[in-house]
């Protein structure tokens, strides 16, 4: 898998779904969140199949679900806050990395490769997640789904990190686990990575056609 990476000096990895399976602890701010504005909670499984496009789509979908139809603003206002209140409580109780996570990106690091971090969750929760985790030195930037104004599959966020570092995009590889992530990468010049077992709404990461399909990060390095 060496070709992978031939040239690239800037490597921006997804984080849900891609580095780290988080739905159990976003299922449990969701179903919270629903119980608060006197809804049905709506399981796990459920909310897997809604992660990927930041917090107040989360809600919203969880909301429609439970209804039946689209929710008043109003109302997914008012359960957007509470979801963020109980995920600010416990982001990263069950949380956790996938298998050869840590090591790719130790290996990347000790390439000397710019590594960064490009997700559409509020930014305000990816330090204290990489920090528990213990993966929060690797990254040289971390963006998300609010800090520009647009977020992935606008192509904004990677276009910002290849201006930042002052790399040309081709040079540049977007990793992720959505068509959302592909989408983006191809938007913006980079090359594309994709892994199979995130979280792409059922549908198989292949058909978003990324350069590259790994089982494991681990296969990059």
């Amino acid at each position: 898998m060496g070709d992978a990476l031939e040239g690239v000096l800037l490597v921006a990895f997804d984080l849900d779904g891609t580095l780290i399976d988080s739905v159990p602890d976003l299922a449990a701010a969701v179903d919270a969140a629903l119980i608060d504005v006197e809804l049905a909670p709506a399981g796990e499984a459920r909310v897997r199949d809604w992660v990927g496009n930041g917090a107040w789509v989360l809600l919203e979908r969880a909301l429609t679900d439970a209804l039946g139809e689209a929710p008043s603003e109003v109302l997914l206002k008012t359960a957007h806050e509470r979801f963020l209140e109980h995920y600010h409580r416990r982001p990263c109780d069950r949380t956790r990395l996938y298998p050869g996570v840590t090591e790719t990106l130790k290996r990347l690091f000790g390439r000397g490769l710019i590594l960064c971090l490009v997700t559409n969750k509020p930014e305000a929760f990816i330090h204290p997640i990489l920090e528990h985790l213990g993966i929060d030195g690797f990254f040289s930037a971390c963006l998300g789904g609010d800090t520009l104004p647009r977020r992935k599959p606008d192509p904004m966020p990677l276009r910002h990190l290849s201006q930042q570092f002052d790399v040309c995009p081709s040079y540049c590889l977007m990793v992720g686990d959505s068509r959302h992530d592909v989408a983006a990468g191809k938007a913006a010049g980079f090359r594309t990575v994709a892994v199979p077992y995130g979280y792409n709404h059922g549908e198989p990461i292949s058909l978003s056609e990324p350069d590259l399909v790994v089982e494991s990060l681990e296969q990059l390095v």
